[in-house]
């Protein structure tokens, strides 16, 4: 930094100078009037000002309070910014670390290329600033405004450079826009679904099926669960609840993992038999 400036003024380095933060659009508005002012002669005269009046402090005090809290308000020149406030209470504060402004000016001397730089002076208090209760209402219209600019998605045009259109239309052999191999492949992947036997199978009526179950051990007295299942034909479920009412299930011996008919039903079988 030595080396570059060469030379810092620092005449006004004691100044007191005031520090405010303001909206862009209190900024952008201030910007427009300093340069329609220098712009236009006839607002400024033959001579326009180049720093023409964009805004002014107003300060209120009570005469009949000696000690009143320091109340300021902002009015913009500019009356004509649509629905950007016109005035702004102004929040002073002076406990803050000790700052300077500096600026940069290009006006150097014919062997300083790098300027003149200045200490413009220390700042006493500084400022927040926020719209004034009287115009809430032009700030809420300009806050739904940013939104809905914000919300608003502008349509985009973008130029291909790839003009045969192989990327705007299915080639042959794709199937929406990916070849039709790795479209099988995926389907090849997909786990395919248990056969479900029960969508299948239509219960009978409890009598009828009892009946069918005592022929079927006329014929033989064992029947696996699996073997019943497909002789009648019937939801396995439905075919367990009557089995529980009518048959022993053997869980060893030589018949095991097989159902017969309970001692009572066996009679009641053979004795039909000799009728």
């Amino acid at each position: 930094m030595a080396e570059e400036v060469k030379h810092l003024e620092t005449r006004a380095a004691e100044r007191p100078v005031w520090l405010m933060k303001c909206p862009t659009v209190v900024s952008r508005a201030w910007q427009e009037a300093a340069a329609a002012a220098t712009s236009n002669p006839e607002a400024g005269g033959a001579n326009p000002n180049p720093n023409p009046v964009v805004a002014k402090v107003v300060l209120s005090l009570d005469p009949l309070r000696d000690e009143q809290p320091t109340k300021l308000k902002m009015e913009m020149a500019q009356t004509n910014n649509g629905n950007t406030p016109k005035s702004y209470s102004l929040n002073m504060y002076n406990d803050f670390v000790p700052i300077c402004i500096f600026s940069e000016s290009n006006q150097g001397n014919n062997n300083d290329i790098t300027g003149k730089y200045a200490c413009e002076g220390k700042v006493e208090n500084k400022f927040d600033m926020k719209p004034h209760s009287e115009n809430l209402a032009e700030y809420g219209k300009l806050c739904r405004e940013r939104t809905t600019k914000c919300m608003a998605k502008p349509r985009r045009v973008e130029v291909l450079a790839d003009d045969h259109g192989s990327r705007m239309r299915p080639m042959p052999g794709m199937v929406g826009l990916m070849p039709s191999s790795a479209t099988n492949a995926k389907e090849k992947k997909k786990p395919v679904p248990p056969r479900s036997f029960e969508t299948k199978r239509t219960r009978r009526g409890r009598t009828e099926m009892e009946n069918i179950l005592f022929k079927l051990f006329e014929r033989q007295p064992n029947w696996s669960l699996k073997q019943l299942m497909q002789e009648t034909d019937q939801p396995e479920q439905f075919l367990k609840e009557i089995l529980n009412d009518l048959c022993v299930y053997n869980k060893r011996g030589p018949n095991q993992g097989t159902h017969e008919l309970k001692p009572e039903y066996k009679k009641s079988t053979e004795d039909n038999n000799a009728t």
